[in-house]
């Protein structure tokens, strides 16, 4: 049996809303105030037995209308449906426990528990003539707030709610709910084995070895485990009389006192005797840290990184003492629920992948049946499955839902389900920390390469602009693979988030030899200005990949490429629209003097031939200037100067550290903004419309 759903009406932040779950591990991720607590808090209200049942307005969600206030009185609708797993054993304890709860009979069953926060129908009439008259939806919020909240009632339904059949209070209990919120103290609950945690753990897993010990019947258990219980209490007799025989010159010496007021009479007097039992021994154990070298530190002194590790551990122990038939008999639970917020609040993020790896072990150990976390990290979401994560985001001001496991699953024209496997399998190998980032964020840049990565956020404050407050995260997919991940985005499907999503992608205008053998000869790329200048010798053609998701063609994802006469790649780009600007020419660049010198030719007004007489003399060069000669008329001669410098700085840079390097002088450059030293630099067009697009 597992959590398959749960839909909520008008709590907190959900006006209306239903999120499916799986079994294992669910992580709720997503921006701030999108619902992932409350959703938590929602399911606590029913399973954990310690919740308040009993809400308050602040409780009710504030969007209600105004006309839906007056027809009716809010309610608050929290509705769980749980599933039957797959390898499920029909003749356990988990369906004799929701038996009155189920709601289809035919496998795989499913049962339903709703909680209700309501006003009795014999205040109805009452309501609805007091606010008739209310134009506001606060002044309905002030009256029931005064008037009515204290009437509102609280039930759990189970199975059809419909039937108003109310929860036997037994069968909840089944459910063992904990929750550990985001503000925590574990040192507080864990220091000794005064703690009531610590000290069931303690007691359950005192004698271990014997409980577990499958050799031998319970029964050889039991008497082995009360054989060392009597050893241990003649053990704890002798150390009393020890105590005792130490005592008695003393004993009659504080006695005297007593003696002396007359506290004894009728021939009796006080004294002392004592009995330890096991449990009142577990009082004096304190956690330590053991380390290495033998020496000892408390649990005090620990990381708090690592107290909550321990402490979950702890917590898991209990959930597991609290589960055994054998030990609790019919108190024991069947269904170990554990919820976490922000566990990353104290871990580091290689912690955080242990951390997740430790969950999986304890679920597949059958040790929780299913686990709610709730997350800022990258780093827990990269350590966990796409179908393990469930992404809250705000669309327009409405809270949204999205599954990046299903966002490869859709249909297409025809209703035919299409299953993109290929693209979920790249997604899911290649999801690190860096671009797991792409689910938590507003808007996403995609771009091919480092070089895009570590420029995007310098011209974004070319253009006045901030990366951060727009919310915008850059992403390096690693070559031209964008529609692996745009999957997770297309708003045209189910399950997907639906966000703006900007793919810058360089044109790479590319030629081969025309030949019958079409496998042999590759594409290879070439420059603009050779582009059908030899259609006779070669065939064409540009990346074409992104064209689907050109202007006006989809909903919320454009792509962005270099116009097609001129553009090739992004750093030929950079200097065919800053052909003057030396912070192009950085210290790891190669033939720095002939592209300074190219630059002064250029300046000066010089002719082409000039600036082809200064290139050094190698094949590539030799090609660039055939090939600019052989360009056709639509190429001016300024043009045939930009097209050689661009390509000149093309074949002399290094992609990663170049871009490491310019991205620094372009910053160094921007703080010389209106001072003496500061030079023109001009984002390229299309990257410029890019930025602008995703942040309008």
């Amino acid at each position: 049996m597992y959590i398959s759903n749960i839909t909520i009406e008008n709590y907190r932040s959900f006006k209306s809303i239903k999120v499916d779950f799986h079994e294992g591990i669910n992580l709720l991720i997503g921006q701030n105030n999108a619902g992932k607590s409350n959703l938590l808090r929602a399911m606590a209200i029913i399973f954990d037995g310690s919740a308040k049942k009993q809400l308050t307005v602040d409780d009710f969600n504030n969007d209600i209308l105004l006309d839906d206030l007056k027809k009716a009185p809010p309610k608050i609708v929290i509705a769980v449906s749980l599933s039957q797993s797959e390898n499920e054993n029909l003749m356990g304890d988990e369906l004799v426990t929701v038996s009155n709860w189920l709601t289809t009979l035919e496998e795989p069953y499913q049962a339903k528990i709703q909680y209700e926060f309501f006003l009795p129908n014999s205040e109805r009439e009452r309501y609805l003539n007091k606010v008739c008259s209310l134009d506001s939806r606060e002044k309905i919020w002030d009256l029931i707030k005064s008037d009515f909240i204290r009437m509102y009632i609280n039930k759990i339904w189970v199975g059809n709610p419909e039937n108003q059949v109310v929860v036997d209070g037994e069968n909840l209990s089944k459910f063992d709910f904990q929750f550990l919120d985001a503000i925590r103290d574990v040192e507080r609950d864990m220091f000794s084995g005064k703690n009531t945690l610590l000290k069931n753990v303690i007691d359950f897993f005192m004698d271990y070895e014997i409980k577990s010990d499958n050799s031998i019947t319970v029964e050889k258990q039991k008497e082995q485990i009360q054989m060392r219980r009597d050893e241990f209490s003649s053990t704890a007799q002798d150390l009393i009389l020890k105590l005792q025989t130490r005592l008695k010159r003393g004993n009659k010496e504080i006695l005297s006192y007593a003696n002396e007021i007359g506290a004894s009479f009728d021939k009796a007097e006080p004294s002392f005797e004592g009995k330890i039992t096991e449990s009142e021994i577990y009082s004096i154990l304190q956690l330590i840290v053991k380390q290495e070298t033998g020496m000892t530190i408390p649990i005090s002194h620990n990381g708090l990184g690592y107290n909550n590790l321990i402490f979950m551990s702890l917590l898991l122990a209990k959930m597991q003492v609290d589960s055994d038939g054998k030990y609790l008999g019919s108190n024991a639970k069947v269904f170990p629920i554990l919820a976490i917020e922000e566990p990353e609040a104290h871990l580091h993020p290689t912690m955080q992948y242990q951390f997740v790896d430790f969950l999986k072990t304890n679920i597949k150990s059958n040790k929780v049946k299913q686990v709610f976390i709730t997350s800022h990290s990258t780093h827990i979401s990269a350590a966990t499955t796409l179908d393990d994560i469930i992404c809250f985001y705000k669309n327009n001001g409405n809270i949204q839902v999205a599954y990046p496991g299903k966002a490869f699953t859709f249909k297409d024209d025809k209703g035919k389900k299409i299953v993109q496997n290929k693209s979920k399998k790249y997604v899911q190998r290649f999801f690190d920390a860096t671009k797991s980032n792409m689910l938590f964020a507003e808007k996403i840049i995609l771009v091919e390469g480092i070089a895009e990565q570590l420029l995007l956020p310098v011209f974004f404050e070319y253009l006045n602009k901030s990366l951060e407050k727009s919310h915008v995260a850059v992403i390096n997919v690693g070559g031209k693979y964008f529609e692996h991940f745009l999957y997770l985005f297309d708003s045209n499907n189910e399950y997907t988030i639906n966000r703006k999503v900007a793919c810058i992608t360089d044109l790479d205008p590319a030629r081969r030899k025309k030949s019958d053998n079409e496998n042999q000869n590759k594409y290879k790329t070439c420059y603009p200005y050779e582009y059908n200048s030899s259609i006779d010798e070669f065939e064409y053609m540009y990346n074409e990949l992104m064209n689907k998701y050109g202007k006006g063609k989809h909903e919320n994802i454009l792509s962005f490429v270099q116009p097609e006469k001129y553009g090739k790649t992004l750093e030929y780009q950079l200097v065919l629209e800053n052909p003057l600007s030396r912070i192009m020419i950085t210290e790891s660049i190669a033939n720095s003097k002939e592209l300074n010198d190219l630059m002064n030719l250029f300046e000066n007004n010089e002719t082409l031939s000039k600036l082809m007489n200064r290139l050094s003399s190698s094949d590539e060069n030799t090609r660039i200037i055939e090939s600019l000669k052989r360009a056709d008329a639509s190429w001016s001669e300024d043009d045939k100067k930009k097209a050689l410098l661009a390509s000149r700085y093309l074949n002399s840079v290094g992609k990663g550290e170049n871009a490491l390097e310019l991205a620094s002088a372009l910053k160094d450059n921007l703080e010389l903004k209106d001072k003496v030293g500061y030079q023109k630099f001009v984002v390229p067009l299309y990257i410029a419309d890019a930025i602008e697009w995703v942040c309008d």
